[in-house]
């Protein structure tokens, strides 16, 4: 869970918004889960504080909470507290909205190493996960702690207790954000054949002109995981260049857009059922390197039919009418059966009265289902109409199939004609 409080910093006469989040410490040794996953980690409740994150131009000072630091600082307390000088996150006010709007907050703090930096080495570097459930943006950003003159305090620093770092005299750990990845839309929906762009970005405190950046886009899935574009650009003079490795036909990422804003989407056109996974988006630009995950789902929506245009019952014997699902991916369907007399208000479930099919599945990876009903004359009148309602993840509404019980046909009437016959001798 996460806890959220909003600070106006017009109140010390500055613009802007503090986010508060309540986030985990994890460093190895202790209980599992974690950033990395798959080993022991222990878990330490701390606090990160976003400074100046949001402008306050559409916040009603009603509405918010000031954000007020403990009144004696304690060497035990992890109150992470952030300045963004130069990096502008976007869509970051969704982290703002998200206890409006019902929306958790994961946050994940745990020690990083720069390129050719020692773990414990100074000014020491963190490693933060900050992700909107349910849709909404994720950032993996990388904290480095300001020099302890900026206490400005002629005392030697209160300590932390854990991570032997020294304190403001508010009782904060000091860092500024010097490298963010993030993702605007870390989880997309596409349907089979259309062309999907996976949203990733970086942002750098004091980049090099002329420096490298490295981009690599890899797919996991099912336990298995391959590289399907990598690409080192450069800025020169003139132009852009790159170095670029394509695995997958009808993938790309523009070179130019990453270099010079930051912008490490990737294009995947013609989707396939294969296609669907998580994508992981790694970004190193000069000491320092993280990732960011985007989730993709692929979809297509069943086509339904009836395996009957017409139902007329002839006699008393049954009839089996069948509803065909086909060409949709993924596998979770549902079918429903239901009939409504013209004397009954409202209409009655048959679906326990019906069978179903194994799933077949096509060479493309979608699959195919049907659901078969057997119906009787002394139950369905003329007049009864017989629904099949199918509900699939790529419909907004379940989808419906019906037809309409006709009268029988008037019976066809043989009348037999005697011809008189009539004999001649010669």
């Amino acid at each position: 869970m996460f806890t959220i409080i909003v600070f106006l910093w017009m109140v010390y006469g500055l613009e802007g918004a503090d986010v508060v989040l309540s986030c985990s410490l994890i460093e190895e040794g202790g209980g599992m889960g974690g950033m990395m996953g798959g080993a022991m980690f222990k878990r330490t409740a701390s606090t990160l504080v976003f400074r100046d994150l949001v402008g306050n131009d559409d916040l009603s000072p009603e509405l918010v909470t000031p954000y007020n630091p403990p009144e004696t600082p304690n060497a035990d307390d992890l109150i992470f507290e952030l300045t963004l000088p130069s990096i502008q996150i976007p869509n970051a006010d969704l982290l703002l909205h998200a206890d409006c709007n019902e929306q958790e907050v994961v946050c994940e703090i745990s020690r990083y190493a720069p390129r050719g930096a020692e773990l414990d080495s100074l000014p020491a570097h963190f490693i933060g996960s900050v992700q909107l459930e349910g849709g909404g943006i994720s950032l993996t950003l990388v904290l480095q702690t300001l020099h302890s003159e900026t206490t400005q305090s002629d005392t030697h620093p209160l300590m932390q207790s854990k991570l032997n770092l020294p304190l403001s005299q508010s009782g904060t750990l000091l860092t500024e954000v010097v490298f963010v990845v993030f993702s605007r839309v870390p989880s997309i929906v596409a349907p089979i054949g259309g062309d999907v762009l996976l949203d990733c970005g970086f942002r750098q405190k004091n980049s090099i002109p002329g420096q490298d950046v490295a981009l690599e886009w890899r797919i996991q899935h099912r336990g298995n995981g391959r590289k399907i574009l990598d690409i080192k650009a450069r800025e020169t003079e003139t132009d852009v260049g790159q170095d670029l490795f394509v695995d997958r036909e009808g993938t790309s990422a523009e070179a130019d857009l990453l270099v010079r804003d930051g912008n490490a989407t990737l294009t995947l056109k013609r989707l396939k059922v294969t296609d669907e996974g998580t994508y992981i988006c790694t970004v190193g630009s000069g000491e320092f390197q993280t990732q960011q995950i985007v989730q993709l789902h692929i979809t297509q929506p069943p086509r339904i039919a009836l395996s009957e245009e017409k139902l007329i019952f002839q006699d008393s014997t049954p009839q089996k009418l069948s509803c065909h699902c086909d060409r949709y991916y993924p596998l979770d369907v549902q079918v429903e059966w239901f009939s409504q007399a013209p004397s009954e208000e409202e209409p009655v479930s048959l679906s326990k009265e019906s069978s179903l099919s194994s799933h077949r599945q096509h060479s493309d990876g979608t699959y195919s289902l049907s659901s078969h009903l057997t119906l009787r004359p002394d139950k369905n009148p003329p007049g009864t109409v017989i629904t099949c309602r199918v509900s699939h993840p790529a419909l907004e509404t379940p989808s419906d199939a019906t037809l309409t019980v006709d009268k029988p046909n008037p019976g066809k009437r043989f009348f037999c004609v005697r011809l008189p016959m009539m004999f001649s001798q010669i």
